[in-house]
């Protein structure tokens, strides 16, 4: 990997940032980094209101940024520090790494991204700290391309992934690992999902361009456009009407897949088992014509499934429960099932990139357990002749191709029908992966499956 210095070293997540000369957005970004590096926290419930508005863009880059390029920055911190801090200075050692962050990423000063970081552990009740994190930052300025050189001899630090997740990819992915690893660490684009209810995608793109806003048709979804320029969702022209909805490209195959089991039905049963945050059961009832029943088990998540629906003007069945059991069910059989699965979120780590700091090896196998226990639990309330869609947005095969390799094994009734003839994505046993891929779509798992009639 080639060296930079901190001055032409740059990160896709910088493009646009100035610096706001505060210090308060750096001390709110490391008390929400703290728990994230000690594994005790993540990124889902990211609160930028706790900084003013003109600050709140720098807060997600510093925070997500930090996470995306984490490996990098311990090493080199470990480098800058003459003794570790103490545990209970997490807040500290997160200002650290947010400051070399902004040093080798980001587009602000080295003065601010120096002076700044330093200064703000002074609103965190830590000013001894000011001059600790001054003088390792200062060093990283004047020695930024021989540490990097240095550290990045391990794979797992210029490639910016834990160690098992690297050599979990590399097995399963001889060929792919570097590239799904490059992916991972990009950003993903900001794709968007048309309301055909409201329009198709080619009108909508002319919408878009009378707001100013760019973006291109995807490739593979047929409701889906690419930004070329990420946005706030209120400036989507119809958004708070509910004309559009984001949702990455990948994603939005799941309709396309149940597309032969629903069009000839209209008001088909169909159960969408773990649905929230409620994507993919929105995009099934805005093109079908059908009976929703949308299950999960995270009530505060559902909630979010509700707020969904009633923005796009739709309606479904909810219910909190558990779908490794039944007591959620009234006993009538589905025409389709969508199981959108618990897993690794290995497929989407550009988008969760404290995936890297709060997954582990040993997590693979008990989501493996879950999904079989799920797949074997909800096949029995599939009706003859009807299709479960199992799908998840990992790229590991113990949770893919493996998982439904052994569900059809165990399950005389169960066939494949998962098409070989689409453009997307490659074969992976009974199923299709797709492969998460730069300013495209993220990593993500299908297989069809029918049950027989007879």
């Amino acid at each position: 990997m080639s060296q930079q210095t901190p001055d032409n070293r740059r990160g896709p997540a910088s493009r646009g940032l100035q610096n706001d000369g505060g210090l308060a957005v750096r001390a709110a970004a490391a008390r929400a980094l703290a728990p994230v590096i000690a594994g005790k926290g993540s990124l889902a419930g990211l609160d930028d209101h706790q900084v003013v508005a003109r600050d709140r863009a720098l807060f997600k880059a510093l925070c997500y940024g930090t996470c995306r390029t984490l490996p990098r920055l311990e090493a080199l911190a470990t480098k800058l520090l003459v003794k570790p801090f103490k545990a209970r200075d997490a807040d500290v050692q997160a200002l650290l790494l947010l400051g070399i962050h902004q040093l080798l990423y980001l587009r602000i000063p080295a003065h601010a991204a120096v002076g700044e970081t330093a200064g703000a552990a002074r609103l965190l009740g830590k000013e001894w700290a000011t001059r600790v994190l001054n003088g390792c930052l200062r060093r990283l300025q004047r020695e930024a391309a021989e540490l990097q050189a240095e550290v990045d001899r391990d794979p797992a630090v210029a490639l910016l992934h834990p160690k098992w997740l690297l050599k979990a990819l590399r097995q399963a992915w001889p060929d792919d690992w570097r590239a799904i690893a490059a992916a991972n660490n990009e950003p993903g684009p900001m794709t968007l999902r048309v309301n055909r209810r409201h329009g198709d995608r080619e009108a909508y793109i002319d919408r878009l361009a009378a707001a100013g806003l760019e973006g291109r048709l995807c490739l593979h979804a047929p409701d889906g456009i690419t930004l070329e320029t990420p946005c706030d969702v209120h400036a989507l022209p119809g958004f708070d009407e509910g004309h559009v909805s984001v949702q990455d490209e990948a994603a939005q195959l799941a309709t396309v897949l149940l597309g032969p089991a629903l069009a000839p039905r209209p008001g088909a049963r169909v159960l969408d088992a773990c649905c929230a945050p409620g994507g993919k059961t929105a995009h099934l009832l805005e093109v079908f014509d059908i009976d929703m029943q949308a299950v999960d088990s995270d009530a505060e998540r559902l909630a979010r499934v509700e707020d969904a629906l009633a923005r796009l003007n739709l309606s479904a069945r909810l219910a909190h429960g558990d779908a490794t059991a039944l007591d959620w069910w009234d006993g009538v059989p589905f025409e389709a099932i969508l199981l959108d699965a618990p897993c690794s979120g290995t497929g989407v780590i550009r988008r969760h990139p404290d995936i890297k700091r709060l997954r582990r090896s040993s997590d693979i196998t008990p989501l493996a357990a879950l999904q079989a226990r799920l797949l074997d639990n909800l096949w029995p309330l599939l009706r003859p002749g009807g299709t479960l869609l199992y799908a998840t947005c990992s790229v590991l095969p113990e949770e893919n191709s493996d998982q439904v390799d052994a569900f059809l094994a165990r399950t005389p009734d169960a066939e494949s029908t998962t098409p070989r003839d689409v453009a997307w994505g490659r074969e992976a046993g009974a199923g299709r992966q797709l492969l998460p891929e730069i300013d495209s779509h993220d990593g993500f798992f299908y297989a069809r499956l029918r049950k027989r009639s007879g």
